[in-house]
């Protein structure tokens, strides 16, 4: 039996090679400058910018300056009108003045009239004994009114027996009557009055129409 005495034993070592190879790339920076100008286009002297509007337009001329004799044509001119205008105003202020004194008692005239209403119904019922001294104190009341009436200006509107009149006359009723034409006034219910110009109030008065029968037959010769 063999005995192999254990020594040491130098193993043969392979040498492994490590090849560890670093590679440095050098990266080239190329720089890049980047050089702007700055222009300034259609600045004018100032330094501002053109805003490309359009130019303003010339200016008027002035008028020229009316001459002396302009001038005084002109004052005359308006002078005249200013006479002219004061003379209206005055003879309208007249004429208004005029109107006032004249009217200045309608407001009391037209209160008055009812009682000379009633009045003229008492001398009518008085009437039936026209030798009394009633009567007779009673017409000479009614004269004096008459007179005071018309130094104001005041008249009664005439109205019995004339044709119908709606500027003045008020109809407060129609009867028939073949023996007057029809639209004529046949009797006055109240009287009527007027103050110059003015109408201070119309009398009623009854008006007269045509009777059925006839009427029918006018009708009918109409349609014949």
């Amino acid at each position: 039996m063999l005995r192999v005495d254990h020594g040491e034993v130098q193993g043969i070592g392979f040498p492994m090679q490590h090849d560890s190879s670093s590679e440095a790339e050098s990266e080239e920076q190329v720089p890049i400058s980047d050089s702007v100008e700055s222009e300034l286009v259609g600045s004018d002297d100032s330094g501002e910018m053109s805003d490309g509007g359009e130019e303003s337009p010339d200016e008027e001329e002035p008028q020229a300056e009316p001459t002396p004799e302009e001038q005084i044509a002109d004052w005359r001119e308006r002078a005249i009108r200013a006479a002219a205008d004061l003379e209206n105003f005055r003879k309208r202020m007249e004429r208004e003045k005029r109107e006032a004194r004249r009217y200045a008692n309608q407001a009391l005239l037209e209160e008055l009239l009812p009682v000379l209403d009633n009045f003229q119904m008492g001398l009518q019922a008085a009437s039936a004994d026209a030798e009394s001294m009633i009567y007779r104190g009673m017409e000479m009341v009614k004269k004096q009114l008459d007179e005071f009436l018309s130094r104001q200006g005041v008249e009664e509107i005439p109205a019995e027996g004339i044709v119908f009149d709606p500027a003045v006359h008020e109809a407060v009723s129609q009867e028939e009557c073949g023996d007057v034409e029809e639209g004529m006034i046949l009797r006055v219910v109240r009287g009527g009055y007027r103050m110059s110009e003015r109408l201070l109030r119309p009398a009623n008065v009854v008006v007269a129409k045509m009777p059925e029968i006839e009427e029918a037959e006018e009708e009918l010769k109409e349609d014949g």
